[in-house]
C-alpha cells in the first residue's frame, strides 16, 4: 500500500506536485510541504501558524474537540489526582513515569539545584522595588547563563541535562525572590527538607522572624496547579522556547525568551485578567447586568475565564481544579473576608447554567479558577504569570531537550508575504 499523498496543482500553467501525508499516533495528519517552494515557488500563507505543524514532538497531546489532554500518553486527570509535580516533570523530561528509586533521585538532584549564586543578589537589588516580578524573572533567568557558562555547550546530551535540571530548580527561588523584592522583604534561602511546592511557599511566605507552614490543601492546590500548567503542546511561549532553541541559544536564553512570550496578557495573563473582570463586576448583585453585557454582541465586555482557544469542550484541566477550588474556599472561609470570591462562584454557576454559554460551549477554563486558588493562597496578582512560568519551565526545558537530541532539527525561518514598496533608486537628500 502506498503512502497517501496530497496533490496541488497550480493554477498558472496546471503544473501538479504531490506532497506526502504524514501522521503521528494521535490526531490530524499534516501536509509535508517542505519542498513547496523549490517545487512550486510559492510559500503557503497561515497567520498564527494555526494549521501548521512546526516539529515532531512525543510529550504533549491535546484534542481540542474531545476535551483530551495527555502527557506522553498519560491522561492528564490521571496525573492531576495521583502525581507529584516532580514526577510529572520527570515524565515530560524523559518520557516514562519513574521508579521510586528514580524519582528519589531525580528529586534529591533538583533540589541540591536550587540554591542562587550570591552575587545574583546584587543583581536583584538593581531593579526597581517596584519593578513587575515577570522583569525581574525574565532577567535574572537570562543571566544564568553568565553563572554557568562552563557547562551550556547545547550539543552536549549530559550538560543540556543539567542546564534543565538547575532551570527547574532554580526559577522557583528566582520567582519568590522577585516577590520578596516587590514587597521589600529580604529573600528565603530555600529548604531541600521541603517538598517542592512546600518549599517554594516557605520562600514566598516566611521571613527570617516568622515562620511558616503552608496547610497540606494549600500545598495539593499548589501541586495541582502546577500539574496543570506544566505543559500545553506547541503555544505561544513553547514554540518561542523551540524558536530560540534552533538557532543554537544556550538554554537560559532561551527559557528566558519563553518568559518574554508568556508575559502577553493573550497568554499567561489571562488568570489575571479574570480578576479584572470580577473587580469591575463589583459586587454579586450585577452578575445577571454583566451577564446580560456578554451576551450583547455590541458591548465591549467578555467574560474571562470562558471557552479556551484550543478546547471546543470543556477544558479538562478546569474540571479537575474546579473541585480544588472549592475545597480551599471552604476551608479557608473562616479567613478569608474577600467578597470577589463569593462574586466567582455566583458568576461560575449563572453562566454555566445558562443556554447561552452552554451552547456556544463558553465553560469556565483553567485561567477561571486559578486566579482565584492563587488569591486564597496570598499570591499577589501581578505574581500570577510568574506562577504560570514557574509551572511551565518544565515544558519548555522538556521540548528544548527534545528538539536539540533531534537531528533534523534546523533553524527556525518563517517567511513571509511582501506587501512594501518595489526596488526603488536612492534619491540624494537634497533633492527630497
Amino acid at each position: 500500500m502506498s503512502n497517501p499523498t496530497i496533490t496541488i496543482t497550480r493554477d498558472t500553467d496546471g503544473a501538479r506536485f504531490e506532497y506526502p501525508l504524514k501522521q503521528g499516533s494521535l490526531g490530524p495528519g499534516a501536509v509535508d510541504i517542505s519542498t513547496l517552494y523549490r517545487d512550486a515557488g510559492f510559500f503557503t500563507y497561515d497567520p498564527g501558524f494555526m494549521a501548521t505543524a512546526s516539529c515532531h514532538s512525543a510529550i504533549t497531546y491535546i484534542d481540542g474537540e474531545q476535551g483530551i489532554l495527555l502527557y506522553r500518553g498519560y491522561p492528564i486527570e490521571q496525573l492531576a489526582t495521583k502525581a507529584s509535580f516532580l514526577e510529572v516533570a520527570y515524565l515530560l523530561f524523559y518520557g516514562e513515569l519513574p521508579t521510586k528509586a528514580e524519582l528519589a533521585e531525580f528529586e534529591r538532584v533538583i533540589m541540591t539545584h536550587t540554591m542562587l549564586n550570591e552575587n545574583l543578589k546584587d543583581f536583584l537589588n538593581g531593579f526597581h522595588y517596584d519593578a513587575h516580578p515577570m522583569a525581574i524573572l525574565c532577567g535574572v533567568v537570562a543571566s544564568l547563563s553568565a553563572f554557568y557558562h562552563d557547562s551550556i555547550d547545547v550539543h552536549d546530551p549530559r550538560y543540556r541535562e543539567i542546564s534543565a535540571h538547575r532551570l527547574i530548580a532554580k526559577v522557583p527561588t528566582i520567582a519568590a525572590a522577585a516577590y520578596k523584592h516587590n514587597v521589600g522583604e529580604p529573600i528565603m534561602y530555600p529548604r531541600n527538607d521541603l517538598r517542592y511546592g512546600a518549599n517554594f511557599l516557605h520562600m514566598m511566605f516566611a521571613t527570617p522572624c516568622e515562620h511558616y507552614k503552608p496547610t497540606l490543601l494549600a500545598e495539593k492546590a499548589l501541586n495541582l496547579l502546577f500539574i496543570l500548567h506544566a505543559d500545553h503542546e506547541q503555544n505561544a511561549s513553547t514554540s518561542t522556547v523551540r524558536l530560540a532553541g534552533s538557532s543554537g541559544a544556550n538554554p537560559f536564553a532561551c527559557v528566558a525568551a519563553g518568559v518574554a512570550s508568556l508575559w502577553g496578557p493573550a497568554h499567561g495573563g489571562a488568570n489575571e485578567a479574570v480578576l479584572d473582570m470580577l473587580t469591575e463586576i463589583g459586587d454579586v448583585a450585577n452578575v445577571p447586568k454583566y451577564i446580560e453585557k456578554a451576551k450583547d454582541k455590541d458591548d465591549a465586555f467578555r467574560l474571562m475565564g470562558f471557552g479556551h482557544r484550543v478546547y471546543k469542550n470543556y477544558d479538562p484541566r478546569a474540571k479537575i481544579i474546579r473541585e480544588v477550588c472549592h475545597q480551599l474556599l471552604d476551608e479557608m472561609s473562616g479567613t478569608l473576608d474577600n467578597p470577589m470570591f463569593e462574586l466567582a462562584l455566583k458568576l461560575e454557576e449563572i453562566a454555566t447554567n445558562d443556554d447561552y454559554f452552554v451552547e456556544r460551549k463558553l465553560y469556565p477554563n483553567v485561567d477561571f479558577y486559578s486566579g482565584i486558588i492563587y488569591s486564597a493562597l496570598g499570591i499577589p496578582r501581578n505574581m500570577f504569570t510568574v506562577m504560570f512560568a514557574v509551572a511551565r519551565t518544565v515544558g519548555w526545558v522538556s521540548h528544548w531537550m527534545e528538539m536539540m537530541s533531534d537531528p533534523s532539527t534546523r533553524i527556525g525561518r518563517p517567511r513571509q508575504i511582501y506587501h512594501g514598496p518595489a526596488a526603488r533608486d536612492y534619491v540624494p537628500i537634497s533633492q527630497r
